[in-house]
């Protein structure tokens, strides 16, 4: 008996909702008529007035069709707000014609409130999809202007693109429903709660993907430069959106997220613009103190004769069996391998120079003294004994 009770109720709920979507669709067509008549002229002006409107904005939409159709080369704002223009929809042109003459046409109070809840529908998504080409637009003109290129970009700019058109939609699909008269406070506490708890249950996905977006964007090194962290030195060859590998320059390949990566401090080798080299050179203590005082000059001549730029040259310390001297000079660019060369021209240089001045660079030594019992010092070497004649007739001396 229930069952059939509740059945009842929900027939004549039923019934009930058609009969008032009914009169409320004869009260339309009745008001619409009786407004038609009443106010044909301006009907007849406003809808001129609305094709007039409808032209314009096509126009302005071709207009933007031919801007990205003449941009060549890396895309410029012009571009990225024709792209943003050539996106607009029909649907949306129509409903701002509508909007725009609606007022001096007077339509009926139904009427009225459904242009103006299909306009805030066609501008809420249209400005969307504007936000969306803008964004986008910005994004590839900064990756074109920068010379980005491979899969991970391809694979970040599609994610990007994702993330984006997700967002701006979200957006715009609760403040329809707020223009409805729907309470999107719930709606928009629950997109919370859900996205902090995908945020935490993906949280070292998104770092590693994030920290990747980083490293395309703020570009603190790119595929194929030299870089060093820790103990790691190698060339870049591959960026992508969970790890980066790196060629070590003792062959292997060394992969690590990430985040791990731009935690640590990069020395972006590639970006060197000199390379400096620090050379120690000891000489005997027994060499003149006129040659010692020339020394740095000396240095200083061999280097620029190898073609490095000296940066100092100039005494160092007292050493255990040698005077220290220390020769820094600079070679331009990044090659290791020429800066190499220069250095054995440098030293090559110093050991001919040291022999044409008599100059000595001594072999590390070192003396050990010691004393019998009472005191006397003893030689590290034995004394040399003097030299007897013996007559090998007779055995006298």
């Amino acid at each position: 008996m229930t069952v059939n009770n509740s059945a009842a109720v929900a027939q004549r709920a039923a019934s009930n909702t058609t009969d008032a979507v009914e009169e409320q669709t004869r009260t339309f067509f009745a008001d619409a008529v009786t407004w038609f008549h009443s106010h044909w002229l301006q009907i007849l002006i406003a809808a001129a007035l609305a094709v007039g409107i409808v032209f314009v904005l096509h126009i302005l939409r071709r207009w933007g069709m031919r801007l990205c159709e003449r941009s060549e080369g890396p895309a410029g704002w012009g571009t990225i707000i024709g792209k943003a223009v050539a996106r607009t929809g029909n649907f949306f042109i129509i409903m701002t014609a509508a909007k725009l003459v609606s007022g001096y046409a007077a339509p009926p109070e139904m009427l009225a409130k459904t242009i103006d809840f299909l306009f805030t529908v066609a501008a809420v998504f249209q400005a969307a999809i504007w936000a969306r080409e803008i964004i986008l637009g910005a994004i590839e003109k900064k990756t074109e202007s920068e010379n980005y290129h491979g899969e991970a970009l391809l694979s970040a700019l599609g994610l990007i693109r994702l993330l984006v058109t997700v967002a701006l939609f979200a957006v715009a699909l609760v403040v329809v429903l707020d223009n409805l008269g729907v309470n999107v406070t719930g709606l928009v506490a629950g997109l919370g709660v859900g996205g902090i708890a995908i945020g935490l249950a993906a949280q070292g996905i998104f770092a590693d993907l994030f920290a990747a977006l980083a490293i395309i964007f703020d570009r603190p090194f790119r595929r194929g430069d030299k870089v060093q962290y820790d103990d790691t030195v190698g060339v870049v060859e591959g960026i992508g959106l969970k790890s980066t590998r790196i060629r070590s320059f003792n062959g292997e390949q060394r992969i690590i997220s990430n985040k791990n990566l731009l935690d640590k401090e990069i020395q972006n080798i590639s970006n060197r613009d000199h390379v400096r080299i620090k050379l120690p050179v000891g000489v005997a203590y027994e060499t003149p103190p006129e040659q010692l005082e020339a020394m740095p000059d000396m240095l200083t001549q061999i280097g620029e004769e190898a073609g490095a730029t000296v940066a100092r040259a100039s005494f160092e310390d007292f050493g255990d069996s040698s005077v220290n001297f220390q020769l820094w000079f600079d070679i331009p660019g990044d090659d290791w391998p020429t800066a190499h060369k220069t250095r054995d021209k440098v030293i090559i240089g110093i050991l001919r120079r040291f022999a044409a001045e008599g100059i000595s660079i001594p072999f590390p030594t070192q003396t050990t003294y010691t004393a019998d019992p009472q005191g006397k010092l003893i030689l590290p070497y034995p004394e040399v004994q003097p030299v007897m004649r013996v007559d090998k007739e007779d055995g006298e001396r």
